[in-house]
């Protein structure tokens, strides 16, 4: 093999691998070490004071009979003074009861503005259409499955006090889990990116892309995400900071959702919001420069290097396997077999789970190669160029509490 080849495989293995342990090994553990000693922003409303601003929350649904009765009476059992919220719901011509289920709250509810759409729009154009009706100085964006603990509300607005601050997000926890599923491993995962999205705010003000399901947004700072974007909440989060914000994540502003236990369920939703995420890597991609920046080493350390991981999987596996055959040592053919083997254990993870043996192990390493594979079919359809930003809700547990 001629030595340029071999130093050039050799070095993309190894850059590939590093960036990869970075992202999901390094930057956590360096954001932790820089988070400590910090606090969070101490400039915040009192509870039940005065000058608590008005608030609009905003929900697109899609046939979402099983959740929506729940979400709304879970929203108006709010500590938040009542006169200064108004809840605006825009069905996107739901197919199923959600209608009549919202039209029914409505009348117990007077702070409940109901907009049904008569055909498909999709969530960008169904968010963008309420929030020209809302009117309040504070948005709060929501999902249908996502339900609000009394003092949500509270927690996510008491920080616009700060006039730096301009979107909080919320903190998402999925309190039950099935061994039988990847809820368990979802739940460790939205775990630990809560924590890692308050760091960022603690160190840079720059948390990087609040949950979709809750966060508040500044009306002075919300910028609508483009009708054909997939992801409309991480560019609403993106544009906030674009435009010299603070964004931050508030652990006290608690809601629980409810998820899919359904790998499949989980590969489509994971593979629609990869396309999305390549849509806003390019309409913010002024944000990754100077990559020392905090804003841009965050932006590059918790998410860019994340979105592309299966690509550096499959370049550290092109590498190592050039390293292999031109008789690089046993040390590569081991990290080739080691590369082969941690995929194979998705055939292992699902034998054992027809004959009911359930490994958390097994089924984390399932979780991570499922999602890259998700990520890499979202990133397959971004090239083809996104169709349609219309969505079906998510297969999920569906109790109620």
């Amino acid at each position: 093999m001629p030595p340029l080849v071999e130093a050039g495989a050799a070095i993309g293995l190894w850059a590939g691998l590093g960036l990869v342990a970075h992202t999901y090994v390094g930057f956590p553990l360096l954001l932790a070490r820089l988070a400590r000693g910090r606090h969070p922003n101490q400039q915040v409303y009192e509870p039940g004071a005065p000058d608590l601003p008005a608030v609009d929350i905003l929900l697109a649904v899609y046939n979402e009979e099983q959740v929506i009765e729940e979400k709304i009476r879970s929203t108006f059992a709010t500590t938040y003074p009542p006169d200064r919220l108004t809840f605006y719901i825009g069905s996107d011509n739901s197919q199923d009861h959600t209608n009549a289920l919202v039209e029914r709250l409505a009348r117990q509810h007077p702070q409940l503005r109901f907009r049904p759409f008569g055909q498909r729009t999709g969530k960008p154009g169904v968010i963008e259409a309420l929030a020209r009706e809302a009117t309040a100085p504070v948005l709060v964006l929501t999902d249908a499955n996502v339900f609000f603990t009394p003092d949500t509300l509270y927690h996510l607005v008491k920080h616009f006090r700060n006039p730096a601050i301009g979107q909080v997000g919320g903190n998402i926890l999925n309190t039950d889990h099935r061994k039988e599923g990847i809820s368990g491993q979802e739940k460790a995962y939205l775990e630990r990116e809560n924590l890692i999205k308050y760091q960022e705010g603690v160190v840079w003000g720059s948390m990087i892309g609040a949950f979709g399901g809750c966060f508040a947004v500044r009306r002075a700072c919300y910028h609508p995400a483009p009708v054909s974007f997939i992801v409309d909440d991480f560019f609403i989060s993106m544009a906030v900071l674009q435009d010299g914000y603070q964004a931050i994540n508030e652990l006290a502003a608690v809601c629980h959702e409810d998820v899919s236990d359904k790998l499949p369920e989980e590969f489509r939703r994971k593979a629609r919001i990869s396309a999305g995420n390549f849509q806003n890597l390019v309409a913010f991609r002024r944000l990754l420069w100077p990559p020392w920046r905090g804003l841009s080493f965050a932006y590059w350390s918790h998410k860019v290097l994340r979105w592309l991981t299966p690509l550096l999987l499959l370049l550290m596996l092109l590498c190592n396997v050039v390293l292999v055959l031109g008789g690089g040592g046993w040390f590569y053919q081991f990290m080739l077999v080691g590369q082969l083997a941690a995929p194979a254990t998705l055939l292992l993870d699902g034998a054992l789970h027809r004959l009911g043996v359930h490994s958390r192990l097994l089924r984390f390493v399932t979780h991570f190669y499922s999602m890259n594979a998700a990520l890499l079919v979202g990133f397959w359809r971004f090239l083809g160029g996104v169709k349609t930003t219309v969505w079906e809700p998510t297969q999920r547990f569906q109790h109620k509490r």
